[in-house]
């Protein structure tokens, strides 16, 4: 039986609230940068700049701290993994909070879930970490199967 290694390479950073949300798009732009698909895929590279900037905005709105980045990329995925120091897991919001076409927040898990090929949620050390999988080349999901009715919600 033969066995794979995998080979991954990550960065990871910590972003407090005075540093924001420009410099970890800076950031992760300078890293993915590294990585050779970023030419061909630059849709791909968006959705993953925006997702940070989404994800680094929630965790210094919710836990009122300092948002902490990783980078994964495994081959198949980049991961993208936020985390904070805020134990609450998001919840969905309500019907009439998801209408409210004036509002001005409540949209970032939304617009992850859309941009991302996956993502979860899951506790982490006394908070909470949300990680979005991005493929650049499309296809399954390496990691698990998707519902038929979209990515999975926490």
């Amino acid at each position: 039986m033969r066995t794979l290694a995998v080979k991954a390479v990550g960065w990871a950073r910590s972003f407090p609230v005075s540093r924001g949300v420009r410099a970890a798009r800076q950031w992760t732009a300078g890293h993915l940068a590294s990585l050779t698909w970023t030419e061909s895929a630059p849709d791909t590279v968006h959705s993953v700049l925006l997702s940070v900037s989404e994800l680094v905005t929630n965790a210094h709105l919710h836990a009122a701290g300092t948002a902490h980045l990783v980078l994964t990329w495994d081959g198949c995925c980049l991961h993208v993994s936020v985390a904070d120091s805020d134990p609450r897991l998001p919840r969905p919001r309500k019907e009439a909070a998801r209408s409210d076409a004036g509002a001005t927040s409540g949209r970032g898990l939304g617009i992850v879930a859309t941009l991302a090929d996956d993502w979860s949620v899951h506790a982490v050390h006394g908070g909470k970490a949300i990680t979005a999988c991005f493929r650049p080349g499309g296809g399954p999901s390496p990691h698990r199967e998707r519902a038929s009715s979209g990515p999975a919600a926490s």
